[in-house]
């Protein structure tokens, strides 16, 4: 995170490397970090059982202080796979304060998934060029369902806060899953279990 002051600077996206600079945070988030955010955690234990670990997504931030007002950018890449039917993900959060966030798709394609407080969803199809909008109070996830790699582009205010515990507990109450090659929104069976 850096001051408001060190934020006067240009960032840059390279559009070739699908990096951001600078950033104050790069992540690489793998199964083993994620397996309780999908709906068959068997299938990424059987995944991980094999030896492999896969990097499921990544990510630059250029987070400035946590102050109203400022904005937090990033640049986003979900790699192709399915753990069982299930397409890669973001593991998917709320924030702490009511506060928008979109998302711009620049390669590949994917889903936003949003869910507002007491359960309703909707979802926006990103392409290159299409920005989904995230309504303050509204939970949301990407996921990947392309056969190549999802790249997207963020923006939320510094001071929303990220809540990741409503959702691993029990998910969204919709899933989107691999149904004859094609992505499919079904309803959660965790979800509709915890409620």
């Amino acid at each position: 995170m850096v001051s408001a002051e060190s934020a006067l600077k240009a960032i840059t996206l390279d559009l070739k490397k699908y990096l951001m600079k600078p950033a104050t945070r790069k992540r690489e988030v793998r199964l083993s970090e994620l397996k309780e955010y999908f709906s068959n955690p068997e299938a990424a234990d059987k995944i991980l059982s094999s030896g492999r670990d896969p990097t499921i997504y990544e990510y630059y931030e250029f987070a400035v202080e946590e102050a109203a007002g400022h904005l937090s950018l990033g640049l986003t890449t979900i790699y192709p796979g399915k753990v069982g039917k299930e397409y890669f993900m973001t593991r998917g959060h709320f924030h702490l304060k009511p506060a928008a966030e979109f998302y711009y798709g620049i390669r590949g394609r994917g889903v936003l998934l949003i869910q507002s407080e007491d359960g309703r969803t909707e979802y926006v199809e990103l392409k290159p060029g299409v920005i989904g909008y995230v309504p303050p109070g509204w939970g949301h996830r990407t996921i990947n369902t392309g056969r190549g790699r999802f790249i997207f582009f963020f923006a939320y205010p510094s001071d929303a806060g990220h809540d990741y515990g409503i959702v691993k507990e029990k998910g969204f109450a919709k899933m989107i899953v691999d149904e004859r090659g094609k992505p499919k929104v079904i309803d959660n069976p965790r979800y509709a279990s915890s409620t």
